[in-house]
């Protein structure tokens, strides 16, 4: 009887034993899956943060590069780095730009250098200091923002604001121009392609404009 009772209590133990083992044994699956299911689950999101870029660059490849126009007699060097060029008591409409530097074939160019220069909303320049002057980078996504007002009429020449943006140490230089200004086609300098898209349905005036470059 004693030998019988042993018997059956070894038998239960090395069932114990081996439940317990194949405990163990699954236990370490679970962290592959769960590595798995995080790296699959990483792919959709990059791609929808690169549909929502693309959206919102609005450019289509091959994109037609900026038209390159003339420098103007005003530009001064050596202007701040200011993105916000609008100043308190400053003439003009306030106007907020927003947009992005690209090459040709739409690809976000990150810390391009934009440096715009213009009249205030009387037709006047600051040529004794840096009204209405500065520069910026792009940040890591291409994009920009500049607040500033719009530009006044001056004798000769419609609304416009200069610019240059420099890539891998090559500048390019124009002018960006206003929507609907009955002056523009009398001004020799006007390019149709410059025009920004202006939104005025808003108390404050936004506009955005995408600078291809003439790079790959």
């Amino acid at each position: 009887m004693m030998s019988r009772m042993r018997i059956i209590a070894a038998t239960i133990l090395s069932v114990l034993i081996a439940g317990c083992a194949g405990t163990t044994a699954a236990a370490p699956s679970a962290t592959p899956l769960a590595t798995s299911t995080a790296a699959s689950s990483s792919t959709p999101t990059s791609s929808a943060t690169t549909q929502a870029t693309t959206a919102a660059l609005a450019c289509t490849a091959p994109a037609q590069a900026l038209v390159e126009l003339t420098e103007g007699p005003y530009y001064k060097a050596n202007p701040p780095q200011n993105a916000a060029l609008r100043t308190a008591g400053v003439a003009g409409t306030p106007l907020t730009l927003t947009g992005y530097v690209v090459s040709k074939s739409c690809q976000p160019i990150a810390n391009a250098k934009l440096d715009f220069w213009q009249a205030d909303g009387n037709g006047n320049y600051d040529n004794s200091g840096y009204t209405l002057r500065g520069w910026q980078l792009t940040d890591a996504n291409g994009a920009y923002r500049l607040e500033t007002v719009i530009p006044g009429l001056y004798p000769g020449r419609t609304e416009h604001i200069h610019f240059k943006v420099t890539v891998n140490g090559q500048t390019y230089t124009s002018q960006l121009f206003f929507p609907g200004v009955s002056q523009n086609e009398g001004d020799s300098i006007y390019s149709a392609q410059m025009l920004v898209k202006l939104d005025t349905a808003t108390s404050s005036v936004t506009g955005t404009f995408t600078f291809v470059v003439n790079v790959a």
